[in-house]
């Protein structure tokens, strides 16, 4: 992997602006849900076809509440140069590259992929500590840390 240089903040505000764009995008669903109930019409099929929007509703809600944990949790996110792998650390491997934060995934930023993970997750847990020329195996893949943000 060749060495490129990464401004955590930037991932870190980008990070964020994907969070924001999903619950923008979950509140329009939502709502389109709740206008497109009220505007359902007396047939015989009326009160299956509200029960199904009503648990379509629920089920959106119970995600939106899920972001908005995420976005709590980003306010928690370090940004500043760690040494030893933390909440917060950008972690460069021979293999990957992690930004230690919230359980978002994988995303592309600036034409690379990086895996935004939870501190809880098991691949973080095994890098928390360490620092830059330590390595590592999970799951029979070995990893060495090329360099701690």
């Amino acid at each position: 992997m060749e060495k490129t240089v990464f401004e955590k903040n930037d991932i870190r505000n980008f990070v964020k602006g994907v969070i924001a764009e999903k619950i923008t995008k979950l509140k329009n669903f939502i709502e389109f849900t709740l206008e497109a109930s009220r505007d359902i019409k007396k047939t015989p099929k009326y009160d299956s076809m509200r029960e199904e929007m009503q648990e379509e509703i629920y089920q959106m809600q119970r995600q939106l509440a899920a972001l908005n944990e995420l976005n709590r949790n980003m306010s928690r996110v370090l940004n500043a140069a760690t040494e030893k792998i933390q909440l917060g650390s950008l972690v460069i491997t021979n293999k990957a590259r992690f930004y230690i934060s919230v359980s978002l995934g994988e995303f592309f930023f600036e034409g690379d992929r990086f895996y935004a993970i939870s501190p809880e997750s098991p691949m973080a847990k095994k890098m928390m500590g360490m620092k830059g020329g330590d390595a590592f195996t999970l799951n029979n893949i070995h990893q060495e840390i090329v360099e701690v943000l």
